[in-house]
């Protein structure tokens, strides 16, 4: 937990991020941050689905399309945050020549999306109203 806390700290301090072990290579600096930039893109792309959701689908029921918004949506936010944490504890990892961390945040993004894509295919296939 102490280092979650020292990790969002540093999410608005990255000068700090610098004085911690040696430079890596630029390239792997820039891989790093271009891995970022995807995962907001993602976290993008999942909160522009949850108000598609919520805007385009009417017809309905309100608990369905709240559900499914509301999951995309979380799933936009949880993935925007875990976007910074990741670059930041990958750039320590890197400047410190440890291991690049490991995480189930994939999978667990993953299995919300799959979760919607079928409740997606139940609305479909059960229709608009019920």
């Amino acid at each position: 937990m102490i280092e979650l806390v020292r990790n969002v700290r540093l999410w608005f301090a990255p000068a700090e991020v610098r004085e911690d072990g040696e430079t890596p290579d630029y390239r792997f600096s820039l891989a790093n941050e271009r891995t970022f930039l995807a995962w907001l893109r993602t976290a993008l792309a999942l909160i522009g689905g949850g108000f598609a959701v919520d805007q385009f689908l009417p017809d309905l029921r309100w608990a369905w399309r709240a559900g499914l918004a509301l999951a995309l949506l979380a799933a936009g936010v949880l993935c925007s945050l875990r976007a910074v944490n990741h670059w930041v504890r990958c750039e320590r990892a890197m400047r410190r020549g440890e291991d690049l961390p490991v995480s189930r945040f994939p999978a667990l993004l993953s299995l919300v999306v799959a979760v919607v894509a079928v409740a997606m295919v139940v609305v479909v296939l059960v229709g608009w109203e019920g």
